[in-house]
């Protein structure tokens, strides 16, 4: 993705036919490579995770090294392909994201999303603000703890 990343909160709402508009930032952010295509998958939260093309088929990549036999990496694999869907967005920055993901993150009308350098998370306000009352807290340990990891080689 080069010098340009995903960062930033943006509130958006979405339209009749499941539309959501794509800040222009993040539009631009995606590499030419991408062709103006985003995937959507569920999230490990109850939440939308998007991706750029490229990050995605990077991740395609990792889970082809995932074993087919040992019954965990089966059911990673299906979690994690089963619901992704390629969105190219249109003239006006909209994708239009499939009903059973708006379903599995609560989304109705009113979005949260969220620049997480690499991807994209979106957020029904109510079920983020759920989130961060409740599972998104950190403690100095916690901080202390990703602050070693993020140092490590």
């Amino acid at each position: 993705m080069g010098t340009q990343t995903f960062t930033g909160e943006f509130r958006y709402s979405i339209d009749s036919k499941g539309r959501v508009n794509i800040p222009a930032k993040f539009r631009k952010a995606l590499p030419e490579s991408s062709e103006d295509t985003f995937v959507v998958t569920r999230g490990l939260d109850e939440n939308i995770v998007a991706y750029s093309l490229d990050k995605w088929r990077t991740k395609e990549e990792d889970l082809l090294k995932l074993s087919s036999i040992k019954p965990e990496h089966r059911t990673f694999k299906r979690q994690a392909t089963r619901f992704a869907s390629p969105l190219k967005f249109d003239s006006q920055g909209r994708v239009a994201i499939p009903a059973n993901l708006l379903k599995f993150a609560g989304i109705e009308k009113d979005v949260v999303i969220i620049g997480m350098i690499d991807e994209i998370e979106i957020w029904d306000p109510d079920i983020l603000e759920r989130y961060e009352e409740t599972e998104f807290q950190l403690d100095a340990e916690d901080i202390e703890a990703i602050d070693n990891y993020t140092r490590s080689p």
